[in-house]
């Protein structure tokens, strides 16, 4: 079964705006279409709309990097998803490391947040991924496990459907570490495995999963051989257009 094809780039709290809009034009304008490949951006928040209109009408899609659970409310400085879907997007990234780990969010946060994202109309992106004690440990497997069934209790093979996994050993991310393909491929191997024990064998082919953690032009083709890679979640290197179109157009 072919999955679909995903190379996304998290912007995390960089870029103005006019920065943010010509960097999205740059990429709208270097990309080299690849049949059956998807192509998501996450700007920050402010810049969405903007973003957002710059790629109407091209491959490129693009997401929320957060949001909250509920619709609407008295939730001061929160932003709902169907704000942001308002502005054009059409992803939220949901439980990067960084938010669970700087933000102190859990596998329970991440569970409402999926819920919200669908009931809304967006395709959540849920992160996963070990520490780096936890790898040394021999945890991995285990951690994995727990976010995912934690992450996704309650939603019916269905629903699997319209999520993507993105796999990012947290140990890999901003310090120029990156798991070799072979490193890789073995997360994603078990994150498959728990997904077919949760969802049934269909759903869990079907998902794409995508790894995450300091991906560079150097390191791409690598993982893109990689039988159970589906794609990437780029961050700084998605920051600049010469580096995340070397990435995308691989």
């Amino acid at each position: 079964m072919a999955r679909r094809e995903i190379f996304a780039g998290n912007w995390k709290m960089y870029k103005t705006s006019a920065e943010a809009v010509k960097l999205a034009k740059e990429l709208v304008s270097g990309l080299e279409k690849k049949p059956g490949r998807e192509y998501v951006i996450f700007p920050p928040f402010p810049y969405i709309r903007d973003v957002s209109a710059e790629c109407s009408g091209t491959p490129v899609k693009t997401g929320a990097q957060n949001i909250y659970h509920e619709v609407q409310g008295a939730f001061t400085g929160e932003v709902s998803p169907l704000m942001v879907k308002d502005c054009g997007c059409t992803f939220a990234l949901i439980g990067h490391s960084e938010r669970r780990h700087i933000f102190n969010e859990t596998d329970a946060d991440v569970n409402r947040k999926v819920r919200a994202a669908l009931d809304a109309g967006l395709e959540p992106m849920v992160c996963v991924g070990e520490l780096l004690e936890e790898r040394e440990g021999g945890q991995t497997a285990q951690v994995l496990e727990r976010q995912i069934r934690e992450g996704l209790r309650g939603f019916p093979a269905a629903d699997f459907a319209k999520i993507t996994i993105a796999y990012e050993p947290v140990w890999a991310i901003g310090t120029g570490k990156v798991a070799t393909p072979e490193m890789a491929d073995d997360a994603h191997k078990i994150i498959r495995e728990i997904l077919k024990s949760s969802a049934g064998e269909a759903a869990a082919e079907a998902m794409p999963i995508l790894y995450g953690g300091s991906v560079k032009p150097d390191n791409i083709e690598g993982l893109y051989k990689m039988e159970n890679i589906d794609g990437v979640l780029v961050g700084g290197a998605s920051l600049e257009s010469p580096s995340f179109l070397k990435i995308i157009n691989v």
